[in-house]
């Protein structure tokens, strides 16, 4: 068994910045940072999240460095929480630094309702939320693909969506990239994935997967949260899901057929479940494709989402609230890869940067932002546990120059969802949060169990990490008073 690496294996470079040198392991070609305060980096030292760190440095290509973001908790091949940038052409793509659910995300609907006109009928539009979008383990919707439709989703994303009746053209500028990646290559989707997707679109999924009506408890930015939309008594609704069956499905394949690309191109791995290919060979490109393919079938997915968030926010306040529209303030994708040019050594280099639990956070002046937030920064959405609530931060310079213009993703875990089970009952958690006024809904007990508050670490503290080592800024802090789990 390898060596455990310990507290003592970093370094301090900055505040709330721990490296490990790229000499701690064998074949580490850079070193290992990790954004945390102390409780935070003794946490992942309980797990194997620090090794898989450090086995990433390892990859070919990686430059400047490997990140973990204070929500780093153990994954498949990658730690959830993990950053790191191969350089194009030969640098490589690895579907363990993307993970299986392709282009989970988030995005974050909000209303011109205060929360007094809301509570009065809270419990009926969780209800109504509840009714109307599908939740559950291989829950199928009613968004019904023909072959030709499945084509257009994963070439065109949530365009696809919107152009059907699913929302608005402007939901697509509030959309990370538009809501589809031009890399995207439906060939390189297998029927089986397909057939997973094809009854799928328009499901929330299970899981860690949710909507939340929350209200925007407090303001830390009035500039920002005035160029955002947000003030304080605000009701919002997040959503949280992803490419379903189909993008686990595209993971599953590429594990398996790049177990021999490793072999053909004498690729290194110190752990087999890094498996991958240079970006410039045809199993890269494939892989690319396919992966780009299911994060817009993912932006798809979402875009229905809030079209039917929309219809049950309507139905069930409707003549009890002066206003029911609900207006998209922004998606962001958790796990994906993209190709981006950032300033390394001095230079600038084409990169593929994997997030793999993990949020994009540019800073002000990209291009790729919408132009009303090219001003302050992107938006950044946080989702916490459910009893908590969650945060919007704004991307920063500073992450464009440290982090590949990247930040955390959410609270992250600190119990496995079998061990979040043995400590808790779904009706106990229930129970818990009605007494704090927040009202749940889940497709199963044994589901609400898992995604307890307390298998969570607090999100208020991930959050102080990335704020004071400037990598994202708090915007506001959202509180949730209703929950629907898948």
């Amino acid at each position: 068994m390898a060596e455990q690496i310990t507290k003592q294996d970093f370094r301090r470079v900055a505040d709330y910045v721990y490296e490990l040198p790229a000499g701690t392991r064998p074949h580490m070609r850079v070193p290992a940072r990790v954004y945390a305060d102390d409780e935070i980096l003794e946490d992942a030292l309980g797990d194997q999240s620090v090794i898989q760190l450090a086995n990433t440095a390892s990859l070919p290509g990686v430059v400047r460095y490997t990140l973990a973001m204070p929500d780093i908790h153990q994954g498949y091949g990658f730690p959830i929480g993990g950053v790191a940038a191969t350089e194009l052409p030969s640098g490589i793509v690895s579907p363990g630094g993307i993970g299986y659910d392709i282009n989970c995300g988030v995005r974050l609907a909000i209303s011109n309702t205060d929360i007094d006109e809301v509570m009065p009928h809270l419990k009926r539009l969780v209800d109504t939320l509840f009714n109307t979008v599908p939740t559950g383990v291989g829950k199928g919707g009613e968004v019904h693909l023909t072959d030709r439709d499945m084509e257009a989703v994963l070439e065109r994303g949530a365009e696809w969506a919107v152009q059907k009746g699913y929302g608005y053209k402007a939901d697509l500028e509030h959309t990370e990239e538009g809501g589809a990646m031009a890399a995207a290559d439906a060939g390189a989707v297998s029927q089986r994935a397909r057939k997973r997707g094809q009854g799928q679109l328009g499901t929330l999924g299970s899981g860690n997967h949710f909507i939340e009506v929350e209200v925007v408890e407090q303001v830390f930015d009035a500039e920002v949260a005035k160029a955002f939309g947000l003030w304080e008594g605000q009701i919002a609704l997040l959503i949280h899901s992803g490419s379903r069956g189909l993008g686990h499905q595209v993971c599953t394949d590429y594990v398996k057929e790049l177990q021999a690309a490793v072999q053909k191109y004498k690729i290194h791995i110190p752990d087999r479940e890094l498996v991958c290919a240079p970006l410039d060979s045809p199993e890269g490109r494939a892989y690319f494709g396919a992966m780009a393919a299911a994060a817009n079938y993912a932006w798809a997915n979402r875009q229905c989402l809030l079209h039917l968030t929309r219809q049950a926010f309507e139905k069930a306040l409707k003549g009890l609230v002066k206003d029911t529209r609900l207006t998209l303030l922004y998606d962001v994708a958790h796990n994906i890869g993209k190709i981006e040019t950032h300033v390394v050594e001095g230079r600038e280099v084409e990169v593929c940067v994997h997030r793999k639990g993990a949020t994009r956070a540019f800073g002000p002046g990209r291009r790729e932002l919408p132009r009303e937030f090219r001003a302050v920064g992107q938006p950044v959405l946080i989702p916490g546990d459910m009893g908590t609530g969650s945060w919007v931060l704004v991307g920063t310079q500073r992450a464009m120059e440290t982090t590949f213009g990247s930040t955390c993703h959410g609270a992250g875990r600190l119990l496995s969802r079998a061990a979040a089970k043995r400590e808790v009952r779904g009706e106990e958690v229930v129970a818990e949060l009605q007494q704090k006024g927040i009202v749940v809904r889940g497709a199963t007990m044994k589901g609400i169990a898992e995604e307890a508050p307390g298998a969570y670490k607090d999100v208020d503290r991930v959050v102080n990490v990335v704020h004071r080592a400037g990598i994202a800024r708090k915007v506001a802090r959202l509180r949730s008073v209703g929950v629907i789990k898948g």
